[in-house]
């Protein structure tokens, strides 16, 4: 097999491939390396991971690259590994250590202070961060040893337990489960649990295991990916509308969704919606997402023509209205 770095033809691919992401690997390494190993042409994912941090995460090939803001928005469930006592410059077990302090506080205290954070709250984005700031991200000032102002964001808990760490330590270290919505810092909410018990914390570990309706249970790793052949490996994509579970759908006739495809938008007894899937039939092809207001179904992602043929491989293609 060729190796990275060897020129590879690369392809048309479409679909989603769920990757149980390693420690150690930036999201867009993970990503680098499944493109070159499907010889995809276009590739993209569904939010970042840090390094530190392992599990689900989307890598959306070809006509999915479209969708992939979907996902950005989906709720995350994580298990966290939180050290107390402790407190690093990035908040993690990364950083340099700023401050050791006492653990005296209780499994009930813990208990309690879960609790607080349960529900709506308010959280500060931490410095090391891809957040921008007047166009730069936020790590970077903070590499330059340069702390800005961030404003509080609102989010949401959904689901906060913990169990001990150990049988050994059942207050100096513990292992959250957390369900949040978009735009939640795991290491952030170790943190302001730190504080909040009064000794300080940051985040020993981070593993994803859930966005949206993906899990971990249906996650390959890299390893098993390399092992596949390469037919093993397109037979491991979800389809692209995978990304739009959940959606209502619509469904065009052909001459309706060629018009639809070319960019037109249709009128149909159908309720308001945000947000639809639109398929065209007979072979529920798929043509991308729309809203849905007054009766009129406007387009918001489109595939290509080019890519619905793809998609639809031996079936005739749609034709487009001029």
């Amino acid at each position: 097999m060729n190796r990275p770095g060897t020129r590879v033809q690369r392809r048309p691919v479409h679909g989603v491939l769920l990757l149980d992401k390693p420690l150690g690997l930036s999201s867009n390494q993970a990503l680098q390396k499944a493109k070159w190993l499907l010889r995809a042409e276009k590739a993209g994912h569904t939010g970042t991971l840090d390094p530190l941090a392992t599990g689900v995460l989307p890598l959306c090939f070809g006509a999915a690259t479209k969708f992939s803001q979907i996902h950005l928005d989906a709720n995350k469930t994580y298990e966290a590994g939180v050290r107390f006592g402790i407190r690093t410059t990035t908040g993690d077990v990364e950083g340099d250590v700023l401050q050791h302090r006492d653990v005296v506080h209780t499994a009930g205290q813990i208990d309690l202070v879960l609790r607080a954070f349960t529900g709506r709250i308010r959280q500060i984005p931490p410095m090391h961060s891809a957040l921008k700031k007047d166009g730069k991200a936020l790590y970077e000032y903070a590499r330059a040893g340069i702390e800005v102002d961030r404003e509080a964001r609102e989010i949401e808990i959904f689901e906060l337990n913990w169990l001990p760490a150990s049988v050994e330590s059942t207050v100096g270290a513990i292992k959250l489960n957390v369900k949040c919505s978009k735009g939640t810092y795991i290491r952030t909410l170790a943190e302001d649990i730190g504080e909040a018990l009064g000794c300080g914390a940051h985040l020993g570990s981070l593993r994803r295991t859930q966005t949206g309706p993906f899990n971990v249970a249906q996650c390959l790793t890299l390893e098993q990916l390399e092992a596949f052949s390469e037919i093993e490996r397109e037979q491991a994509l979800l389809p692209v509308d995978a990304l739009l579970t959940g959606l209502r759908q619509v469904t065009l006739q052909p001459e309706d969704a060629a018009r639809f495809l070319g960019g037109l938008p249709r009128r149909g007894d159908w309720p308001d919606a945000d947000q639809v899937a639109v398929f065209a039939a007979p072979h529920h092809l798929l043509l991308g997402s729309a809203r849905i207001q007054e009766g009129q179904l406007l387009p918001v992602r489109l595939l290509s023509q080019a890519e619905v043929q793809q998609i639809q491989q031996s079936s005739p293609p749609i034709e487009c209205a001029a």
